[in-house]
């Protein structure tokens, strides 16, 4: 049987190898059923960091890099995101084909998706993406610290699990 192989995305400061050892609580019981594919943004490699900047500044070179990664790599799953990784998880949710195939406007293909300490996007930029609706269903699971002031829980693309997470934004090691 093969693992279920799971795309991990950073946030906004951090990197592949930080999102391991953030996640290495969550992920260590599951290496046997789970596969986690850690990424760094595209801006890394050229000294820079985050997957955009401010008003999205660099959301062009993700959203086509990551079409690219999709189309590269062996199938994902899923998609985890932690922070602004997280609300590049539900823009990427908008760029998947809703009958699980990926081609033409929908580049990309995956079956579920995990968002912590996530947003939306207020871009115009990006109201094409949340427009499809059909894009949008799928299982996915929205964690935010009660006590987080980074990402306040209004800002969630929806109603998400609260949890009394032990610093203001942080990955839990039981979901």
């Amino acid at each position: 049987m093969s693992r279920i192989r799971v795309l991990c995305l950073h946030g906004y400061h951090g990197s592949g190898p930080i999102l391991r050892e953030q996640m290495k609580p969550l992920a260590e019981d599951l290496e046997e059923t789970v596969e986690f594919v850690y990424v760094d943004a595209p801006s890394l490699s050229t000294g820079d960091f985050g997957w955009w900047h401010h008003e999205f500044r660099g959301w062009e070179r993700t959203r086509d890099w990551m079409a690219d990664l999709f189309a590269q790599q062996r199938h994902f799953d899923g998609v985890f995101g932690f922070s602004q990784g997280a609300a590049l998880v539900s823009l990427l949710v908008g760029m998947r084909g809703s009958d699980g195939q990926a081609g033409g406007r929908k580049p990309i293909s995956f079956e579920f998706a995990m968002m912590v300490g996530g947003f939306r996007s207020d871009s115009s930029k990006h109201a094409n993406l949340y427009a499809s609706r059909e894009s949008y269903t799928l299982p996915s699971l929205h964690i935010m610290g009660r006590s987080d002031s980074i990402v306040p829980i209004e800002d969630s693309p929806t109603s998400p699990i609260t949890s009394p997470l032990p610093s203001s934004l942080s990955i839990p090691a039981v979901m």
